[in-house]
Formats: structure tokens, C-alpha cells, sequence
């Protein structure tokens, strides 16, 4: 079969295809973290403001930092664009209704060590935007602290040999630097991570960097640039063998950087910026808005989604479910993540002009669509750096506010039991985290006592505040929690919850 490229366009049977506007495009846009999420969410939004508006917006992705999806290492996804002609297709899809539309936005796909030629593109003239879907762990930082962690190797390297950086934080002060020495005036660095107020945490880490190579460079930093908030919501699992098969068939020619998504979509970014920048609020696209206060949508997103996401991530794991539609058709987990919605989430959220409980209810919709098969396993990774703002946020929220926060606490034990790296079963869990190790060593020293178990994890200041690891009604909830999940199951704890509650 043909592999999609600009020769075999043509023969696609795809609803949507790029026009002439977006093939004539020059470069204005760099990104690091050429995932799955930024293919599916930013970069089919800047291809249909070229599209619908034109303008100078192609975009530039960096692979950087982390496995690249189904290809199953660090190497490989820049080749199968180059191949396609940085063509790929994002296929919508709802239970069994799948729409596909081909996206020419990105000019060139590279890896991180190809150093010379990423920072030749962040520090062009051109360039107005870098935008950025690193992850958690891509910070560098102390999530309980909000400040870079100045003993990451990466940063150690960085600060050395900052025209040869390793972190998306060395890559940005390096061209930032570069920049400003030629008097180019500065780009606009666009954090797209589920963080809470992540333009701050972005400009923290910058700024911290940075007062550590050159004082003067990050008081001119933090006068001259500015670091916008924003929110990213779209449900995009890891692309498997059968998506692209599937996919594949549908299209008529062979797309090996397919991505798969659900319908919705949205995008809240605060209207802060260095330069020029797409006009993404301005397409056919709904849900996009330029707003003075991401925060509110952030604190919505990170913990009405990101909270009861990880919740089915950890449960539904141990409970042997393998995709989230999965685990939601189970009727105990469909009433579990709604109670915890209800009862113990939403007194915390509140967002002027937004109906949360019919946000709510297209949450549980989403979470069981089953053309998305969002792997439990998937979420559950980097646990260490997500619970700090979808999990311990809200708890401490409700202990200040007399709220139940059972719920909550259970979920945070089910992470605790995840990362012991046996499931029920005995069988080995393939933990990824940058902490893993540390909590390996933690139930091997303490798994015959829950209560040293629990006094061992809240010692990890690097993700529990001292405020919240002193609080006794946490603490001893946790550990009856914990207790429950080791005796009983995890599929049986949540059905006696539902039960008791």
C-alpha cells in the first residue's frame, strides 16, 4: 500500500486535507514534545488557522526526552515524518465513528541531540511561539516547591554547556540568550502541561536557570518576557499497531504517525504575549479563548479530569482493567468517579460561565468512549510529578474546608499500592517514574507495616508539603485506606466505598 505523503494525498479518504495557504507556510512556531497530545490538540488547531486565515505558522517539532509511542524508543518518529512528508493523520473518534483529517502544519520533525538546527529555528527572527507538552517530569522541578531541582543531571549538564542543552529548560535560556544578544526580539514561551498556573511554574524554573548561569540574564528574562498560562484538554491515548491498522484502512494509504482522539476539545490561554502569535481562537475549531484568568479552567481540568483520570488509572489497574472505557463499565467505578466529582471535587472549582455539572456529565461520557482505548498503565505513569495537582490540592482544600475527602485519599493509597510493582496478582508492574527506585526501596524496608509504609511516603517532601504530611486526619485515613486495598482488593474496596458512602 502507498504511504501517505504529497504525491499520494490525493488518494486519501479523509474528511478535511490540507490547502494551498498551509503547503506554502514558513516556519513560525518550535515544539518540545512532539507527542501524540501536541499532534492531536495544537498542532491540528495551527493548521486550521493556516487553512481558514493563512499566516507563516508551520511548525517545528522536537522529539525530545521521552519514548516516542509505539515506536518504542527514543529514535525512529522523525524518519516515518520524513517519510510521509511530515504529512499524519488525526482520526476523531466515538465509539465506532471515526472522521479523519490530514494535517500538513509541521515543516519538520527532530530529535533533541540534532542541537545545532533546533536552536538554529528558536533562535530565527521567524520564530514567534515556542510551545511546549514535556510532561511533569520535563520541568526539572520540585513539584511540592514549584523550584527547579538544581541536582537534576539534566540542569547539572546544562548549566556547563548551555550551547549544548539536554533540557527543554537549557534549550529555551539558550535561545532566549542568543536572542537577546542579537537583539532579536523574544518569542513566547507556551507551556500546553497539565500544571497548575504553568506559565508560573515554567517561568520559575526559567528564571531559576537562569539566576544561576547569569543574574543579569534572568532580571532581563523576567522584565521582557512573558510566560502565558494556559489549558489543554483532549482525551489522545498512546497510538497502537491497530489504531494505524485500523486508521490505515480507513485512509486508503498507509499512515504510520496517525494519532487517535475523541471529539472534544478545548483551549483557555491567557492573552500574554511576547510577540505575534496564530490567531487560534479565530477558527472553525469551538472551545478555544484568549482569557485574563486561566487559572479557574485549570483548577477545573487538572482536578475534575486529571484528578478522577489518575483515580481510574491506579484503581482500575490494580483492579485488573486495562483501558479507562473498560474500567468505566463498571457500574462500582462509574458511581465512585462521580461521587468523587460531586462530593469531594467541585466545592473546590468554580469557573464563571460554565455549567460544571454538564461538564461532569461529558466527563463520564468521554471516559467511555470506546474508540479511545486509554490504556490505565498509561496514565499511571509519573505519578510522582501529577499527584501534587490532581490529587493533593484538592485534599488539602478539603481538610481546610470540613469536606469529605475519603474518596480522594483512597485513590492516593491505590498510587501508593501501584508503586510497590506487584499488582493483586503477584505479578510484576512495570512502574515508570523518576522515583521509582526510591519507592522499590520503600516497600521492601516497610511492606509489613502499613503505618511505616505511609510515614515513609510522606517524608517524600518532594511531593508531600509538610503542612499536608502533619495532618492527622490525612495520615490516618491514608493508612486505614492502604489497609483496605492490601486486604481486600482493589475492585472489592471500591465496591464496599460506594456501599458505605
Amino acid at each position: 500500500m502507498n504511504v501517505l505523503s504529497t504525491q499520494t494525498i490525493d488518494k486519501a479518504n479523509a474528511q478535511i486535507k490540507p490547502n494551498t495557504q498551509i503547503n506554502t507556510a514558513d516556519v513560525g512556531i518550535v515544539h518540545l514534545g512532539f507527542g501524540a497530545f501536541h499532534r492531536a490538540h495544537q498542532a491540528l488547531i495551527t493548521n486550521r488557522v493556516m487553512k481558514e486565515h493563512g499566516g507563516n505558522w508551520k511548525i517545528v517539532g522536537v522529539n525530545n526526552w521521552r519514548a516516542a509511542g509505539k515506536f518504542g524508543s527514543e529514535t525512529g518518529i522523525e524518519s516515518e515524518f520524513a517519510s510521509q512528508d511530515n504529512l499524519y493523520t488525526v482520526a476523531v473518534g466515538q465509539d465506532d465513528r471515526v472522521e479523519l483529517e490530514v494535517i500538513g502544519a509541521i515543516q519538520e520533525v527532530l530529535f533533541s541531540n540534532q542541537v545545532e538546527k533546533i536552536l538554529g529555528y528558536m533562535t530565527s527572527e521567524n520564530v514567534k511561539v515556542v510551545s511546549l507538552t514535556i510532561t511533569e517530569k520535563g520541568y526539572c522541578h520540585h513539584p511540592s516547591t514549584g523550584h527547579l531541582d538544581l541536582n537534576n543531571p539534566l540542569i547539572q549538564h546544562d548549566l556547563h554547556n548551555i550551547s549544548q542543552p539536554h533540557s527543554a529548560i537549557g534549550f529555551l535560556v539558550s535561545a532566549i540568550k542568543t536572542r537577546k544578544e542579537n537583539g532579536i526580539a523574544p518569542f513566547t514561551p507556551l507551556t500546553c502541561d497539565n500544571l497548575p498556573e504553568n506559565g508560573h511554574v515554567l517561568k520559575r524554573v526559567v528564571l531559576d536557570f537562569a539566576e544561576q548561569l547569569d543574574p543579569e540574564l534572568s532580571q532581563w528574562i523576567d522584565a521582557n518576557i512573558h510566560f502565558p498560562c494556559s489549558m489543554v484538554d483532549r482525551i489522545v491515548p498512546q497510538t497502537t499497531t491497530a489504531d494505524i491498522d485500523k486508521i490505515t484502512t480507513q485512509l486508503g494509504v498507509q499512515d504510520n504517525c496517525c494519532v487517535i482522539t475523541e471529539p472534544f476539545l478545548q483551549w483557555v490561554i491567557e492573552d500574554k504575549f511576547n510577540n505575534e502569535r496564530p490567531a487560534w481562537e479565530s477558527t472553525s475549531i469551538a472551545n478555544i479563548m484568549l482569557t485574563d484568568d486561566v487559572i479557574p479552567f485549570e483548577n477545573m481540568k487538572l482536578r475534575l479530569l486529571n484528578g478522577t483520570h489518575s483515580s481510574i488509572a491506579y484503581l482500575g489497574y490494580l483492579s485488573g482493567y486495562q483501558t479507562v472505557s473498560e474500567t468505566m463499565r463498571d457500574p462500582n467505578f462509574k458511581t465512585f468517579i462521580r461521587y468523587l466529582m460531586d462530593k469531594e471535587i467541585s466545592p473546590s472549582v468554580s469557573v464563571e460561565g460554565i455549567d460544571l455539572e454538564a461538564y461532569k456529565d461529558q466527563l463520564i461520557e468521554r471516559y467511555q468512549n470506546t474508540a479511545l482505548q486509554h490504556r490505565t498503565w498509561q496514565i499511571a505513569m509519573d505519578g510522582s510529578q501529577k499527584l501534587p495537582q490532581r490529587f493533593l490540592q484538592t485534599i488539602s482544600y478539603g481538610l481546610e474546608h470540613n469536606i469529605d475527602i475519603s474518596g480522594l485519599v483512597f485513590a492516593v493509597a491505590a498510587w501508593m499500592k501501584y508503586v510497590s510493582g506487584v499488582d493483586e496478582q503477584g505479578n510484576a508492574i512495570d512502574v515508570k517514574d523518576p522515583l521509582s527506585g526510591k519507592f522499590a526501596q520503600i516497600w521492601q524496608q516497610h511492606s509489613k507495616s502499613v503505618s511505616a509504609l505511609v510515614k515513609e511516603f510522606l517524608a517524600l517532601d518532594a511531593i508531600f508539603s509538610t503542612q499536608l504530611a502533619n495532618n492527622r486526619v490525612f495520615k490516618a485515613q491514608l493508612i486505614d485506606a492502604l489497609n483496605r486495598l492490601i486486604q481486600y482488593g482493589a475492585k472489592h474496596s471500591v465496591q464496599q466505598f460506594i456501599q458505605a458512602v
